[in-house]
């Protein structure tokens, strides 16, 4: 006499199904996110990208109620925006700009982190916070007060050279607006690319640095052929960040504008947006402006990224 499975057990020879309770709650954590980054990101793309391919059409004398009209422009923002010499200029601005800074920045960053790294440094804790403090002043304060600092009436480096009948240079004219604020973007940015790099060499086991010592290495030698090949994934990526940070460049030319003549309103591309958006009231062509400097951008990075790939990755051999 065979006995029949109870309903509550297992039947025999059939897999056993496991009910998976809470699969949708990693949706329900991420759902708050994903509303905020549509909301603040998604929407507002989607709404330049619409306003770009349209235009304002003035009918008569352009009063009353619908004598100004949104109507469909297609893409000829776009082809005015590629065909605008200004605009142009200011994107050769920046990249001279970045050409300055990227370089500096991130050869200080390094310099200091491996300065920082070595077992013989002493007062480590207030020498990091001194290096990142600039980066936690507000970029409009910091270009504000740099200003002043520029201004001969005002400076006391140009009390310096006048008490020693030095020359006195015109910060404010030329070529030398790049280094007056590749200086202020510099001496803040620095302390963060510094960080990033540190906190990649305090990742890498100590036994690495004794055995290179064992064999005779100097802290010069540790730093050269084992230090950066070992953090150069973290120079790629700060240096990312600086190219984009370059390409949007913005607060130092537009916080120093009113103290000074020479700063033109298109002097950067987001400077040549804002004056389209809100000095001549053209948003159309400011929507297609800024989705252009979006792409140009993302092409850039991911073409950089692509390249520094090839030389990051480790061999699989």
């Amino acid at each position: 006499m065979t006995s029949t499975p109870s309903a509550a057990g297992p039947v025999p020879g059939r897999p056993v199904r496991v009910r998976r309770r809470g699969r949708g709650a990693p949706y329900w954590f991420l759902l708050p996110t994903l509303l905020l980054f549509a909301a603040f990101t998604v929407v507002p793309i989607g709404y330049a990208i619409w306003i770009s391919l349209h235009k304002v059409e003035v009918q008569g004398a352009g009063l009353g109620s619908g004598a100004r009209q949104e109507v469909w422009n297609g893409l000829a923002n776009y082809t005015a925006v590629l065909q605008n010499s200004e605009f142009g200029h200011s994107v050769l601005r920046a990249f001279g700009y970045g050409l300055i800074v990227i370089p500096t920045m991130l050869g200080l960053a390094l310099v200091f982190a491996l300065m920082l790294d070595t077992p013989k440094l002493r007062a480590g804790s207030f020498s990091r916070l001194a290096i990142f403090l600039p980066y936690a002043v507000p970029g409009i304060i910091a270009a504000l007060m740099w200003g002043f600092l520029y201004l001969p009436d005002v400076s006391p480096f140009y009390y310096v050279l006048r008490a020693l009948d030095l020359p006195e240079p015109d910060l404010f004219s030329g070529g030398t607006l790049y280094l007056t604020f590749a200086n202020i973007a510099v001496w803040g940015g620095t302390g963060f690319n510094m960080i990033v790099i540190y906190t990649a060499l305090r990742a890498i086991p100590q036994e690495i640095y004794e055995a290179a010592r064992i064999d005779g290495a100097s802290d010069v030698k540790i730093a050269l052929r084992i230090k950066i090949p070992i953090v150069l994934p973290s120079l790629v990526l700060t240096f990312f960040f600086s190219v984009i940070a370059t390409l949007q460049v913005f607060t130092e030319p537009k916080a120093l504008q009113p103290i000074s003549n020479g700063i033109s309103s298109t002097w950067s591309p987001l400077l040549a947006i804002y004056n389209a958006a809100f000095g001549t009231n053209d948003l159309y062509g400011a929507s297609a402006t800024a989705v252009v400097l979006a792409a140009a951008t993302f092409l850039l990075s991911f073409a950089l990224l692509r390249v520094s790939d090839r030389f990051t990755r480790e061999d699989p051999a």
